[in-house]
């Protein structure tokens, strides 16, 4: 058997309460307090640390143009000016010498390219403190990298030792403010703090639209879009908005809430916003002053605490890697033990504040839940998109992997549902194609990703030469839609093809996917790829081992309940290459593995996962 290793201080208030209060300028707080470092002071680590970062998250090329698609170079929209009327003489005719009006001179999209080079975009970041100087100084540094690859960060600063309504807290809460402020400027960045309210206390008004899902948990905080110039004004002069935890109640006054009713609020008043400022959009940029593209719409939401990601029970509470929303919220709840609830307090309420925000966000948008001892691991979530580590690898290397520690970040995004459909029948006659003929005779089930978004079908095999051989559970069709390849929707897929095949019969297989949730024994999953197929990769990082047949690989994964308990039985003498149950069996492998699927070849495809969608169309579920 192959073994895995080899194998200046403001204060804004919305208009509303403007004339009750006061009006203030906006200003920069760089050398309120002290002058900066020099450039060279600065640049001379930073730079170091910025670039390692970069080379650390290894993006594929798939991920180098994802992230130019969103960041690269737009110049802006030249305006065609508009001529005013041409004066017409008494006697109706035109004269010659009439002069035209000259045209304003067009701003070439290349310079306005250079003098504007990055198309950038926001994120919300919740800095849950408290936090020493020296952790705070690694923040900065994250967050000054993150708007040199484009991202601009709003941040709110929360204070978990601090508890609400008790003396003083605003005094802190504003001094804490300012040490974040403060740890920005040391490392170059320009930043505006907003001391004052930006959201309002309460929902939003009912003859609002709502921008996210029925569903949707209603956030206990709002914003109108004209409450967010202080922070569109501090991103488009370049600078970083930094938020204290306040709202106006109905009297304006200005009170502390949760930091998360704070960042549900603007998450949902910025993506309103951005809709708005696109639909409103202005066409004169040529002759406006100069200022830095922002879309307001936030792109990635931030928690950086000092417990990091979720613990997980199926990693011995070691983080989550990757969480589908939509499928996990509640199994998480349900299984979050009650020893974390000491050690990891906020988990389970930033588990909340991603789902409600993500709602609200647009789909390829994600949070991630990160360590102060991990900022670096922000770049690699921007370019890539993607977990620290893949949730899909095989438990055993995930257990060994030196990469997966207590500080790993938790990668969350809105996710599909994922749906196993194990007793079915046939509603109606199959076509006469020999695919449909032999799906009706051994079709075991089928794992559907969200509307279809990707799909899997598992069959069972058996063997003509030899009847009395268990059948081979044989992974026919494996497919995600491209418009979804990279979204995390391939791993969700994998995990549940895991959980309903090699993985079963063990503990961290127990999830709410509609099929056997983790009951049985675990069996091999055998499926094969063209030679040539460029998926193979991926292929092998998750398989046990693989056998090369001509134009063919032959994959396989291995029973991990039968491996385990194996292993348990040995202790120290652990397993052989070549167990005893495991000779003969790539020989029936090859011979079973259905010819009438040579056409296939296993690569993520529209076509194949349309293949998919015409057999599910014709399966009908049978409750039991």
């Amino acid at each position: 058997m192959f073994k895995y290793a080899s194998r200046n201080l403001i204060s804004v208030t919305p208009k509303s309460c403007s004339a009750q209060l006061f009006s203030a300028s906006f200003a920069t707080v760089r050398g309120f307090k002290y002058e900066p470092e020099s450039s060279e002071d600065i640049d001379s680590s930073s730079d170091k640390d910025f670039i390692l970062s970069i080379l650390r998250a290894n993006p594929s090329a798939r991920d180098a143009r994802s992230y130019l698609a969103s960041f690269g170079a737009r110049p802006r929209p030249v305006p065609v000016p508009v001529l005013p009327p041409l004066p017409v003489p008494p006697d109706y005719q035109i004269a010659r010498d009439v002069q035209r009006v000259p045209e304003e001179p067009r701003a070439s999209p290349i310079v306005t390219s250079i003098l504007d080079p990055v198309h950038h975009k926001t994120a919300l970041v919740k800095i849950q403190g408290p936090f020493t100087d020296r952790q705070l100084e690694s923040i900065a540094r994250g967050m000054v990298n993150l708007q040199k690859l484009g991202v601009v960060s709003v941040i709110i600063v929360d204070q978990d030792q601090v508890p609400r309504g008790e003396e003083g807290e605003r005094k802190v809460i504003l001094e804490e403010t300012m040490r974040v402020v403060e740890a920005l400027e040391k490392q170059g960045a320009k930043t505006r703090p907003v001391l004052g309210a930006i959201v309002r206390l309460g929902p939003m008004p009912v003859e609002v639209p709502n921008v996210g899902s029925s569903r949707t948990p209603m956030p206990e905080a709002h914003t109108f879009p004209s409450d967010l110039s202080p922070i569109l004004s501090a991103l488009r002069a370049g600078e970083i908005p930094v938020l204290s935890p306040f709202a106006l109640d109905s009297f304006c006054r200005s009170a502390r809430i949760d930091a998360n009713d704070v960042i549900a609020a603007l998450a949902r008043g910025m993506v309103e916003a951005a809709q708005l400022d696109r639909s409103h959009q202005s066409t004169h940029t040529a002759n406006s002053e100069i200022s830095i593209d922002v879309d307001l719409t936030p792109m990635r939401l931030m928690i950086i605490s000092r417990e990091g990601g979720v613990p997980s029970y199926a990693r011995s509470g070691l983080p989550h890697l990757l969480v589908n929303l939509e499928s996990e919220y509640k199994f998480i709840q349900d299984t979050f033990q009650p020893s974390w609830k000491g050690t990891h307090p906020a988990s389970l309420s930033n588990l909340a504040l991603a789902h409600t925000c993500l709602t609200y966000m647009p789909t390829t948008s994600s949070a991630i839940m990160v360590n102060h001892r991990a900022p670096s691991s922000l770049i690699g979530n921007l370019i890539t998109n993607k977990p620290a580590v893949s949730s899909s690898l095989p438990h055993a290397l995930l257990q060994g992997n030196r990469s997966l520690t207590p500080n790993t970040p938790t990668l969350l995004r809105r996710g599909l549902s994922v749906e196993v459909v194990r007793d079915y029948s046939f509603g109606r006659v199959l076509d006469s194609g020999a695919f449909y003929r032999r799906l009706e005779k051994h079709l075991d089930f089928v794992i559907v990703a969200g509307d279809y978004a990707g799909a899997a079908i598992v069959t069972r095999e058996t063997s003509i030469t030899d009847p009395s051989a268990p059948p081979i559970v044989y992974l026919d069709k494996f497919a995600v839609l491209p418009s979804h390849q990279g979204d995390g929707t391939v791993d969700f897929l994998w995990v549940a093809l895991h959980d309903e095949t090699y993985g079963l019969g063990l503990p961290f297989s127990v999830n709410p996917n509609g099929g056997k949730e983790g009951r049985g024994e675990g069996e091999d999953l055998v499926w094969r790829s063209r030679a040539n197929n460029p998926v193979n990769k991926w292929y092998f990082e998750r398989s046990t081992g693989h056998l090369r047949m001509g134009d063919w690989i032959l994959f396989w994964c291995d029973a991990e309940k039968r491996l385990k308990t194996e292993e348990g039985r040995r202790a120290s003498a652990g397993l052989s290459y070549v167990e005893e149950w495991e000779h003969g069996r790539l020989g029936l492998w090859a011979d079973v593995i259905p010819r009438e699927t040579d056409w296939f070849v296993h690569i993520i495809v529209f076509v194949a996962s349309t293949i998919i969608r015409t057999v599910c169309d014709r399966l009908t579920p049978v409750h039991v």
